[in-house]
């Protein structure tokens, strides 16, 4: 990989503008990684907390700032996958706050509306995915910052499970519950480059594997509500979240109201108590040498951790198990969580006018989540009526990131949101690789026509869990007809005896959850039914075949090479 050096970090006289505050500048030239790599190709920033080597690194108090001879384990990653670092973002100070008005290089906006906060500490690693500018950020998240600016923003806020992504040469806020945090636009980048960069740290003592779910979610997934919902009197944002739980419904789900109390409470220890101790400690040197140079209320929240005693740290430490005891009552009966990524919207100027009020308040739904050990991913749910994003975090225990995403990701598709604060339409979903469905768990299912991604039986595969996991071929030994009278349209798929002329077909191969295999199949009409299909790479999965007397009088349509082709030809209107 590419060292960069002290020299060539000089400031570009012809370096683009670094708009909104969300960039520290000045900034060199990108910083490209090695050739090739999982990553190439993609542009990526870094929280001016997370160490650049031979480029200072300030979090947002340019009196602490320092020049690390090192990149920080999650930067060093990315560019050996190949990505190009674009800059460092703005923050709030000492990654404290989760708003992005803290920093004395300015407020970063909300990408939607310049008058609203972003959502920090991350906020200009959220705002630059969210405009376009990058393609991936890295954040911090302890009380909630790699989720907040999502969800304030339109994008995808990956938490992972604490110690998941190593931490060395990140500056810490409080060391113990600190997680490196992914934004993106999309699932699937978010988990693209989760893979990539997670992984042992030398440097990092709170650094861990664990142990790591590799099944979905069930079809049939139970996921937990709070009984005690608050909103602040955003009424469009409680509007937004009862939407957001009819489509996770739509996608399978219950809803199972929870007691949110011990959540809640654990969420107030980590500033009402001596667990804020932990972030005066991070800096404790230079804050007790520099106290005038931090940031109100950066400055009073620090402070307060020096007025604590070891026994009172013990004793939050002690009621804080106690909570997590009794949050562990509730996972028995669910799969996972679901809560507001943030309950309501904030203007600048409120912010500024009640910070510590307001502050706590975005965070009423994220602070427990660290503390308690698990894993959270913040995805878009809708645009409210006022033209300001809402989103909604899915919570599961330690080593849930997996099947997080993959739900996630079905969630957030079908959604038909835009990506961040663009016009750009979301990709097709990407199969979740980490997850393994299995036969003992799911039926690998061909299909060859209406039940294709986008056709109009697909739903009766979705509504019932089943997963893309493919789109390849068939072996070149079929035959593809368009069967007459059928609504809505559809083929049929014939093997060809030996010596025939057959062709590859396209297909895509869909794992179905055993336990709607029975369901499905009562939909399926003759002269269709369930078989064998052979694949180009010689596997031989479960699919549609058509019983043989329904091909003689049916239309060959073999030389399309598939029905999606074949459909398209139909709708198209010819050449004039």
């Amino acid at each position: 990989m590419p060292t960069a050096q002290p020299s060539s970090l000089t400031p570009s006289a012809n370096a683009p503008a670094r708009p909104e505050n969300a960039w520290i500048a000045p900034w060199p030239a990108p910083l490209a990684g090695t050739d090739g790599g999982p990553l190439a190709g993609l542009r990526f920033a870094a929280k001016d907390n997370i160490a650049v080597a031979g480029v200072p690194t300030t979090a947002a108090c340019p009196a602490f700032s320092f020049t690390p001879a090192e990149h920080a384990n999650p930067v060093r990653r990315a560019l050996d996958a190949g990505a190009l670092l674009l800059g460092k973002t703005n923050l709030d100070q000492f990654a404290c706050g989760l708003n992005g008005t803290r920093s004395p290089y300015g407020a970063v906006p909300n990408a939607f509306d310049a008058a609203y906060v972003s959502g920090g500490s991350s906020s200009g690693s959220a705002y630059v995915v969210a405009t376009g500018q990058a393609d991936f950020s890295f954040g911090t998240d302890t009380a909630g910052s790699g989720r907040v600016p999502a969800g304030l923003n339109n994008i995808v806020g990956l938490k992972p499970s604490k110690g998941l992504i190593g931490a060395g040469g990140v500056v810490p806020a409080a060391q113990s519950q600190d997680c490196v945090s992914i934004f993106a636009t999309t699932v699937a980048t978010a988990v693209k480059v989760l893979e990539t960069v997670m992984g042992a740290d030398p440097a990092d003592p709170y650094s861990r594997i664990p142990d790591m779910a590799r099944e979905p979610l069930p079809a049939a997934f139970r996921f937990g509500v709070p009984a005690q919902l608050e909103f602040f009197g955003d009424s469009a944002s409680e509007a937004a979240f009862y939407d957001a739980l009819a489509g996770l419904a739509a996608l399978g789900g219950t809803a199972v109201p929870i007691d949110y109390a011990p959540l809640a409470e654990a969420a107030a220890l980590l500033y009402d108590s001596a667990l804020v101790a932990e972030r005066y400690a991070a800096v404790r040197d230079f804050f007790d040498a520099h106290p005038d140079e931090v940031i109100e209320p950066v400055r009073g929240i620090l402070a307060a951790g020096k007025g604590y005693t070891a026994a009172d740290v013990f004793q939050a430490q002690h009621r804080l198990q106690a909570l997590a005891a009794q949050a562990a009552t509730i996972w028995p009966g669910i799969d996972l969580l679901c809560v507001p990524t943030a309950p309501c919207h904030c203007t600048i100027a409120a912010m500024r006018a009640e910070p510590v009020q307001r502050n706590r308040e975005l965070g009423y739904y994220t602070n427990f989540v660290n503390l308690l050990d698990y894993a959270a991913l913040s995805v878009p749910a809708s645009i409210r009526p006022d033209g300001l994003p809402f989103g909604i975090t899915l919570i599961g225990p330690c080593g849930s990131d997996w099947q997080l995403a993959e739900l996630g990701q079905r969630f957030h598709h079908a959604t038909g949101l835009t990506q961040g604060a663009t016009a750009q339409v979301l990709p097709a979903p990407v199969p979740i690789a980490p997850l393994q469905p299995g036969p003992s768990t799911h039926l690998a299912l061909a299909v060859v026509g209406a039940h294709l991604s986008g056709l109009p039986l697909n739903g009766q595969l979705t509504e019932r869990g089943a997963r893309l996991a493919e789109a390849t071929q068939t072996a070149p030994h079929y035959r593809l007809y368009a069967l007459p009278d059928t609504t809505p349209p559809k083929p049929g798929l014939g093997r060809v005896a030996p010596g025939e002329d057959g062709a590859s077909i396209a297909v895509e191969v869909w794992h179905l959850p055993l336990a709607q295999v029975g369901s499905f199949l009562a939909l399926v009409p003759p002269p269709l039914g369930l078989g064998s299909v052979e694949l180009a790479d010689g596997r031989w999965v479960h699919g549609f075949i058509c019983e043989g007397h329904a091909l003689r009088d049916a239309r060959d349509v073999t030389a399309f090479g598939g029905w999606r082709a074949f459909v398209a030809s139909r709708t198209t209107p010819p050449a004039a």
